[in-house]
């Protein structure tokens, strides 16, 4: 479970100017490569991103300058090392839909995480594929897209569960060689009905669950 210490939690008017040098595609990139991979210097992420090394220098800087990343300790004295200040970013949803500029950050910082929820499918197939992970993960690893109807107070309940339980399960499993990084994703975005003669909506789910992931 993430510690009040590896969490970074945003205010949309104490941290506007940290919001908005978040709000480049960029830079949530680097920074969520350092959460996720460890230390890296510009040099290593200009070639993870196809980016310059001089480009991401720059936006590792900006980070930098908004305490996101800090210089690694490294002891060749070469190029230097960056990494991730904190594992998490959070905020308040309502206090951010208070404002143009936080609602553009979320906005940006979700289509993210769905970015980075399908290169992790293809990083995964690979790894299970090629032999890097071993049959073992095949069964309890999946990805569902459920539909319950739920109210808010129940949606704020399920939220809550999944946290404790989380906690739990990574305290359990914090010395456990076996473990391993896992990429969980969730979403409870609520829509409003849709009328007779509403244009179809072709990016609706199928509501599936695959057994492997219940």
């Amino acid at each position: 479970m993430v510690s009040d210490e590896q969490r970074r939690v945003l205010d949309p008017e104490r941290d506007a100017a940290a919001l908005k040098a978040l709000t480049h595609p960029l830079r949530i990139r680097l920074l969520g490569l350092l959460r996720q991979d460890g230390p890296a210097t510009a040099s290593e992420l200009a070639v993870r991103t196809g980016e310059s090394s001089a480009s991401t220098s720059y936006h590792l800087r900006v980070l930098a300058k908004y305490a996101f990343v800090a210089e690694a300790e490294h002891h060749d004295g070469r190029e230097r090392r960056w990494q991730a200040v904190h594992s998490v970013t959070s905020w308040s949803s309502k206090a951010m839909e208070a404002a143009a500029g936080s609602r553009a950050y979320v906005s940006l910082s979700r289509r993210a995480q769905i970015e980075h929820l399908e290169a992790s499918l293809v990083r995964y197939e690979a790894d299970i594929a090629d032999g890097r992970l071993g049959q073992e993960w095949v069964e309890p690893s999946g990805i569902s897209d459920l539909m319950p109807r739920l109210t808010p107070e129940s949606l704020t309940e399920l939220w809550d569960v999944l946290d404790r339980k989380l906690e739990e399960l990574t305290t359990r499993d914090a010395e456990d060689p076996r473990a391993a990084q896992v990429i969980l994703l969730t979403a409870g975005l609520p829509l409003a009905p849709r009328g007779p003669g509403t244009e179809a909506d072709t990016s609706a789910p199928a509501g599936t669950d695959a057994e492997d992931a219940s």
